[in-house]
Parts: C-alpha cells; structure tokens; sequence
C-alpha cells in the first residue's frame, strides 16, 4: 500500500532539526573520557562555534520566513512545518543541549584540577595573583577597554556578532546615588582570552579568563563615578548573518555583493545568550534597547562563561599523557585493493559508538541483498 503524504511528512525531520542531531555528536566527544582533556575542550570549542554559525545563518533564515508567513510557500517549497513550530522545536533542543553542556563543561573541569590544571576567578586570587592582574590589567588591558555609559548616551551602541560583553551595574551601598548600567567588550581578539597566572606550586598552572581580570578591576575603571559596589555579568549577541542583495539593476555585481558583505555585520539579533544570575534590571535594559522580547525565544540564558569557541585556542598546559587509541585497519580489509570485493561477500562494521545514546549511529558497509 501507497503511503500518504501526511505519513511521509511525519517521517520527515527538518534539516535544521537534523544539524542540531549532529552538533549533538561533538557534544558526545566532549563527553567521551578516553579522548584527551586538551580535545574534550576543543570539541566544546567546536560545539559552541557550530551553534553560533547555526544560529546566524539557518535561524536568522527561519525567522525572516516567520515574519513573511505569508510568502512561505514561495521561499521554499520543501518545508513541510511551519517557521514558527520548527524555530520552538530548535529553542527546546538548544536548551536540552545547554543543560549537557554544562555538565559536561563542570566534568571536564573535575578533570583538570586533577591534573593540577585551575581555572580560577578573581574573587579566587591569592595576594601575588592579585599584584599580577592589577599590573596586567594596566599594561595591556587598559588602553584596549573602553567603558561605555549606555544611559548617558542617546544612541545605544552598536554591539557586534561574535565579541563578548561585560554588562555592569554600578551602585552604593547605602542607596543614595541611583544605579547606572555599563557595558565593556572584552577586548579578547587582541589580548586572547586566557591568562596564565603566577601558581602557588610549581606543578600547578592557573589560568584566568580576560573578563575576569577585568571584574577584578572595576573599581578601578568606574572609580571617578563616586560608586562603591560593582557588579558585571557576560553576554553575547548573535546577528543574523545572511547577506541581502540589492536589486538595483544599475549597480555591478561586485557592488552588490560588497554592500551586502558589510550590512551582514549590522544583521538584526537573533540570540541573546546570557548569564542567567544577571540583574534582573539591567537585562530587561538591555532586552529593550536591543528590541529583543522574552517571550521571542531569542532568549538563551546558560553560566558564568560564555563564547566557547575560544576554548579551541586554550592553553596547552596538559601533561603528555593520555592519548587517544589509534586507528586500525579492519583485519577483513587488510589484504584487499577494492573494499567492493570484501562487501559482496560479508557486512563489514566500520565504526563502533563508544558513548551509549540514543542519538548514536552503526556505520557499516553492508553486502547488497541478492535480487530476486
């Protein structure tokens, strides 16, 4: 019996819903404890960077369509369920998949302070580690931080794709100057992100992220303000990254292609990642001023860190130890030229999943079936 389209579709999964199944799978690596930890982090430096890109181009594509609902069935014509149900779909699967991050992300860092490897925050610093980002912070770190008052200036400034912000508040203790907001971009792609620090043993290595040398230095930042308490929280902003080109039929193609490259990088926000301790104040500013609601789904709150992808470039401070199994030549395939030959005789497993998953696949090259 024929089936019917309404049971094709429901064996249908949208491509995006299908690339979020495979970022998954770089997840599992990050997770697999016989990879080593130097990879394991790499991979969640994989995992975010994939996620970003997903984000900017296939969300920013689903939500352009959502808005145009009424032209969806001319913009592609293979979509079988709505814009709006697969972008609800994708923001449940994000969420699931930030919650295994995370544990994963506090697993990995188990790992490391077994190997002597800490990462530590500034309200962790022992006296000389505070002399050192005190000296570092003025050195390198000052003439490429510029604080910004964002109530004090009518326009809010433009934030750009793939930087990382600190968002600050400003106060006193006894209330009697009224709070400000501030924000600061982590000047991470001239200073990196990670800094090696002073250790209290000589087999240890600590590590401190950029961001938190700054937290660190707040004080002295905002000190002509006359506040007492500060405050700082992470955020990033995803741009929709897809380009626009212009119809106009008097201009050249290169034009074209050129003015739609540097509009790309004003593309409207559609992500919104966040400490989830932040202020309640200030991210409801900032939700405003970037026209953003939290009823949207642009919203993806997660911890202290963000912006993963730097952890591809982290320090390699990890004892040579530890490597991963290498690969084999299957023994059916060892005295053969044509892999052809070997499956028209047998199946022959090609790889074996080592993380138990529901999402894990068997690949194998299988002997076809005789006709009949």
């Amino acid at each position: 019996m024929t089936e019917t389209t309404e049971q094709m579709r429901r064996k249908t999964i949208p491509r995006d819903i299908s690339w979020l199944s495979f970022n998954a799978r770089v997840l599992q690596e990050a997770a697999d404890p016989t990879v080593p930890l130097r990879e394991r982090l790499r991979f969640l430096g994989i995992f975010s960077n994939n996620q970003d890109e997903f984000f900017r181009v296939r969300v920013a594509t689903l939500r352009r369509m959502s808005e145009l609902s009424g032209s969806r069935s001319k913009m592609n014509m293979h979509m079988e369920q709505s814009p709006d149900k697969i972008l609800n779909e994708i923001q449940s699967i994000v969420l699931q998949q930030g919650e295994a991050f995370d544990a994963i992300w506090r697993g990995i860092r188990d790992e490391m302070e077994k190997e002597n490897i800490f990462i530590v925050s500034e309200q962790q610093l022992n006296e000389t580690q505070q002399q050192f980002i005190q000296n570092y912070f003025e050195e390198e770190v000052r003439t490429n931080t510029i604080p910004l008052m964002v109530e004090s200036i009518p326009q809010f400034p433009f934030l750009r794709d793939k930087s990382l912000y600190l968002g600050v508040v400003l106060s006193r203790k006894d209330g009697s100057m009224k709070r400000k907001f501030a924000i600061i971009e982590i000047p991470s792609r001239v200073l990196g992100r990670f800094v090696l620090l002073p250790s209290p043993a000589p087999n240890e290595h600590h590590i401190i992220l950029l961001e938190d040398i700054i937290r660190y230095n707040l004080r002295n930042i905002f000190a002509y303000f006359g506040y007492d308490t500060y405050n700082a929280w992470v955020f990033k902003v995803t741009r929709d990254a897809e380009i626009d080109i212009d119809n106009d039929i008097s201009t050249t193609l290169v034009s074209k292609i050129e003015k739609g490259l540097k509009n790309r990088r004003k593309g409207k926000p559609v992500r919104f990642v966040y400490d989830e301790e932040m202020d309640k104040g200030l991210l409801d500013y900032l939700l405003k001023r970037l026209n953003l609601s939290k009823k949207s789904g642009n919203l993806i709150p997660g911890g202290r860190i963000h912006n993963f992808r730097h952890f591809m470039d982290f320090p390699d401070v990890f004892p040579k130890k530890g490597q991963r199994r290498r690969s084999f030549t299957h023994p059916a395939l060892q005295h053969t030229p044509r892999v052809t030959d070997v499956i028209q005789e047998q199946d022959v497993m090609l790889h074996s999943p080592t993380i138990p998953s529901t999402q894990s696949s068997i690949c194998c090259a299988r002997r076809p079936s005789t006709p009949t």
